[in-house]
């Protein structure tokens, strides 16, 4: 059995119940409360396992984060109703999609939606850290900064570095579209090589294996989605390859690193600094983390702009309309069993 076994619900009689987990813009709030019957988390607290096993009870259709944690054992315990997750983002790894295909329930996502938004702020890191951008900032407020001198927060420039990208889907490939203009060159590693067109599109340079383009890079950028074969795939033997000062920028996922390696990379001197938008623990960041010199720490907003969470929440909606009358929603996410 696939996922194509988790047909939609015949056509609805009565508005669909809808519970939604965190608090959306207010216009996507509106529009839900208009079309369907719907809960919402007016208070914004992330809701405990109990609470989602209590909506999943309750509704026909459940409208998660990325933050909700939703494993086989709350799916076993759903109401007989809920026949579609509706999450509000692309990344469905906080979703057991075989344990809600094998109940029938659909799981849809946002696609492509916060491409831009994601690899503007990946951009913010590949400038940011090599020119030490928070050391400076950090010196400002400080109210210690003593003037301009010569040799003051000597970066290192950009134009002819090597920015290796891991993962060059969407988001990988905006992030070269824009590296470009800044003179870096562009080399990717990916489980499939992109057609020879995109490459030259890009200016990119397929490395065939992630150790090799660990050791080349000055710059490492990462856009691929967590999982088993992708948990701390960057350990302390990688970052051992890295060059000597390069730097380490993560918008994806936090366990895609083994945090403590980078750590001691940091405080090592191995790496001259990193720019972290996830973390392992969300939302707790390591207190090391935050003191480095040269850590640019931001709390997860690659996605927080008010055009990208406002298409997201449309695009629920036009999901859980699709579903409810009964027709296959436009952003079902596919598994095998």
């Amino acid at each position: 059995m696939d996922s194509t076994d988790a047909r939609p619900a015949k056509r609805l009689d009565r508005k669909p119940r809808v519970f939604v987990t965190r608090h959306l813009m207010p216009g996507v709030e509106e529009r839900m409360s208009e079309l369907f019957e719907v809960s919402l988390n007016a208070g914004d607290v992330p809701l405990s396992r109990d609470q989602l096993i209590a909506a999943m009870r309750g509704y026909d259709v459940l409208v998660p984060t990325v933050t909700d944690r939703i494993d086989a054992a709350m799916i076993a315990e759903a109401g007989k109703d809920l026949g579609l997750i509706a999450n509000f983002g692309a990344g469905t790894e906080h979703i057991d999609l075989e344990a809600a295909a094998a109940r029938h329930i659909l799981v849809t996502n946002t696609p492509g939606v916060f491409t831009d938004d994601t690899a503007d702020l990946a951009m913010a890191g590949i400038i940011g850290v090599p020119r030490r951008i928070r050391e400076g900032v950090e010196l400002i407020r400080s109210g210690k900064w003593s003037g301009w001198t010569p040799t003051a927060l000597l970066g290192t420039k950009l134009a002819g570095k090597v920015l290796g990208i891991v993962g060059m889907g969407r988001i990988g490939q905006a992030v070269a579209h824009r590296a470009r203009a800044f003179g870096l060159e562009i080399a990717y590693h990916n489980r499939k090589r992109l057609p020879e067109a995109v490459e030259r599109m890009f200016h990119a340079r397929w490395v065939d294996s992630l150790d090799a383009l660990m050791a080349e890079a000055d710059i490492l950028t990462l856009h691929c989605p967590a999982g088993p074969d992708t948990h701390h795939m960057i350990d302390a033997r990688r970052i051992g390859l890295m060059k000597d000062g390069a730097s380490l920028i993560n918008t994806a996922r936090g366990d895609l690193v083994d945090q403590e390696a980078l750590i001691a990379a940091l405080e090592g001197g191995k790496l001259a600094g990193a720019g972290l938008d996830v973390y392992p623990d969300e939302p707790s960041v390591d207190p090391r983390l935050v003191r480095h010199r040269n850590v640019m720490t931001l709390p997860h907003i690659g996605s927080a702009t008010r055009e990208g969470r406002e298409e997201s929440g449309l695009k629920v909606i036009a999901n859980i309309r699709m579903w409810a009358d009964g027709h296959r929603p436009p952003d079902q996410v596919l598994t095998g069993l």
